[in-house]
C-alpha cells in the first residue's frame, strides 16, 4: 500500500510564501559542526576567531545550510511526497552567524511545473532565505524540489 502524505506537488503555488523554525545557533554546536566538517580556525577556536575578519566565533556556511534543512523537514518536508533534489542554484552566505543567533527559514515558491520526462512528478523551485533574530537574511539560495503529483493531469 502506497503511503499518503500531507503535502504533494500541488499544494506549492507560485508566490507563496511560508516561514519556519527558530533554531537557537549554540557555541558548542558551531564548534561540533565545524570540528566535524569544516575545522577552519574561525570556526573551532575562540582565540584565533577573535583574531580573524570576523572578530569571533562564527558558524560554517555549511551548518547554516544543515540547520535550514533541518527547520524546512521539521516543518513540512517529512510529510511529503518529495523524490528528491536536482540540486541548488545561487547560494550565497550573506552575514556571519554567531552564537545565540536564532534562524528561520523564509521560503518562496518561484516556480511549480509538471515534469514531461517523469509523470506523475513535479517541480518545485523555492527561495530560501534564512534569517537572524534581527531579520538579517544572513544566507540565501535557490532549490529544486521534485515531489509527486496528487492527480496526474487528464
Amino acid at each position: 500500500m502506497a503511503k499518503e502524505y500531507k503535502y504533494y506537488w500541488e499544494d506549492f503555488v507560485p508566490g507563496s510564501v511560508q516561514e519556519v523554525g527558530g533554531v537557537e545557533v549554540t557555541k558548542e554546536a558551531i564548534i561540533e559542526f565545524a570540528r566535524q566538517y569544516d575545522p577552519q580556525p574561525f570556526h573551532v577556536d575562540e582565540e584565533a576567531a577573535r583574531q580573524s575578519p570576523y572578530g569571533g566565533l562564527i558558524a560554517s556556511g555549511w551548518h547554516t545550510c544543515a540547520l535550514a534543512m533541518r527547520m524546512i523537514c521539521d516543518a513540512f518536508m517529512l510529510e511529503a511526497a518529495s523524490v528528491g533534489s536536482p540540486g541548488i542554484d545561487n547560494l550565497r552566505w550573506l552575514k556571519p552567524v554567531r552564537p545565540g543567533d536564532v534562524l528561520r527559514v523564509r521560503l518562496t515558491v518561484l516556480e511549480a511545473r509538471p515534469l514531461a520526462s517523469k509523470p506523475g512528478i513535479g517541480l518545485v523551485r523555492h527561495r530560501w532565505e534564512v534569517l537572524n533574530q534581527n531579520d538579517e537574511v544572513v544566507m540565501e539560495m535557490e532549490g529544486a524540489v521534485m515531489f509527486r503529483r496528487r492527480q496526474m493531469a487528464s
